[in-house]
């Protein structure tokens, strides 16, 4: 089975309205692109040319939107053999998704929280287990944001814990949602990232989100990463080492070169964050 950690450095998530600055640019401006597969797929023409044009200069991650991987639905298993012919396409090992669920009948065009009972977990795991067989792949489960709780038989961080543990998958950890979520749930971000498995944490996001409130936080992906999920992100390459790091931005999509000064910033921890290891080991 691939592993997950085929990409390393930071990386820039694509979406269309980057197509041409970066089809622009002569050198790499990441270290990696991610994509959502389902985005990608089935499209051809200019953009499909476009799309092939990045694959042959820059490694690739995928990051999912539809697997619904805690759906009541069945298992969409003609989907994720689309999925891994994507994959297998563009040679890229990376497959993530979210621990979350977004359609039924339908598609609901939004990532629902899983009950946080022992009974879920059974279920997601499984059907993580059955992705995983298919794909040929490990993949990893991003710890999501949400704003009211299903149910409560388990924590959140007990719920996570279990889900991987049991279906033996990886961790996208997202620091900007431990930093939202610990803001709406009023708990500690280091005592959170404490209780994760270190072993199973393999790549890493990081965003923007909207502050609605004072105790209310929107993970929308539409701002500027903020000096305390900067810290946070620190914080979790003390306790997980340098992992791969994806920025999101979904819309206000801000020029090219405000991107990348973000993902300097990335690189500038990783860098320091390497640094603090190597004189730890010495």
């Amino acid at each position: 089975m691939t592993a997950v950690a085929g990409v390393r450095g930071a990386g820039l998530g694509l979406r269309r309205a980057l197509l041409a600055p970066l089809g622009e640019r002569r050198g790499a401006c990441a270290d990696f692109l991610e994509v959502a597969p389902e985005n990608w797929m089935r499209i051809g023409g200019r953009l499909g040319r476009q799309f092939r044009a990045l694959t042959e200069r820059y490694a690739f991650a995928t990051h999912g939107l539809s697997l619904s991987i805690g759906a009541p639905a069945p298992l969409d298993e003609a989907f994720v053999r689309e999925i891994k012919a994507f994959l297998d396409l563009h040679g890229i090992a990376d497959y993530t998704e979210h621990l979350t669920w977004c359609s039924d009948d339908g598609h609901l065009y939004d990532l629902m929280p899983i009950p946080f009972t022992e009974a879920a977990v059974d279920y997601v795991a499984a059907r993580v287990r059955r992705v995983q067989d298919i794909l040929e792949r490990r993949i990893a489960l991003e710890n999501a944001s949400y704003y009211a709780p299903l149910a409560t038989e388990l924590s959140e961080i007990e719920f996570i814990k279990a889900v991987v543990e049991r279906a033996d998958c990886d961790l996208l950890l997202d620091v900007n949602n431990v930093y939202v979520n610990s803001i709406n749930h009023r708990y500690d971000p280091l005592r959170f990232l404490d209780a994760l498995p270190r072993e199973r944490v393999r790549y890493m996001h990081i965003a923007g989100h909207y502050v609605e409130a004072e105790d209310l936080r929107v993970d929308t992906h539409g701002a500027s990463v903020i000096d305390p999920v900067w810290t946070l992100l620190q914080e979790a390459y003390g306790r997980f080492g340098v992992q791969p790091t994806l920025l999101e931005r979904d819309f206000n999509i801000p020029p090219l070169d405000t991107l990348l000064g973000e993902i300097d910033h990335i690189r500038s921890l990783q860098a320091q964050a390497g640094q603090a290891g190597r004189a730890v080991n010495a």
